[in-house]
């Protein structure tokens, strides 16, 4: 008479179920309070970073715009310039020169001050978002391994940046 009820293995699964089925309530909650967090946790970060490319993308889009004017500005006061010296030129010629020297000199200053700031705008914009870029790529690319020993590096670095950027 050896039935199942004689097995050892029998008892063993039997046990198994029971414990499962006794302590697993108890062991399922606190597992899945935590999942259920870090999910809404994540669920924050996703939407933190969709608002931050949207106001990226909007800050590009008005550098852009804010570009072209300043382009159309600068074009205006170059043409603007040119009839003033040529008023000036019919006028007397040798106070006419020394105008259009004054005026070309300061239109050329302010387009290259206005380039310089379009083109300075332009690049941090392209800087914020290639971050953006990397923040969305690296969680995918990584795992948690390699991320912690960027970030040690990253750290460890950060003196030496800051005193570069200061400089």
């Amino acid at each position: 008479m050896s039935g199942i009820f004689h097995e050892a293995g029998f008892w063993v699964a039997v046990s198994f179920v029971l414990f499962f089925v006794l302590v697993g309530k108890k062991l399922w909650t606190p597992i899945a309070a935590v999942l259920d967090s870090r999910a809404e946790l994540i669920r924050r970060e996703l939407d933190e970073a969709a608002r931050l490319r949207r106001e990226a993308e909007q800050m590009l889009e008005d550098a852009t715009r804010e570009r072209e004017q300043a382009l159309a500005e600068a074009r205006s006061m170059v043409e603007q310039s040119r009839k003033q010296a040529e008023d000036m030129a019919a006028k007397a010629r040798a106070e006419a020169e020394a105008a259009v020297q004054r005026h070309e000199q300061m239109a050329r200053d302010r387009i290259s001050a206005v380039e310089r700031a379009a083109l300075k705008e332009v690049r941090q914009l392209a800087i914020d978002a290639a971050v953006d870029a990397a923040h969305a790529i690296i969680p995918q690319t990584l795992d948690d391994k390699a991320a912690s020993a960027l970030v040690d590096q990253a750290l460890a670095g950060l003196p030496a940046a800051m005193a570069r950027q200061a400089a």
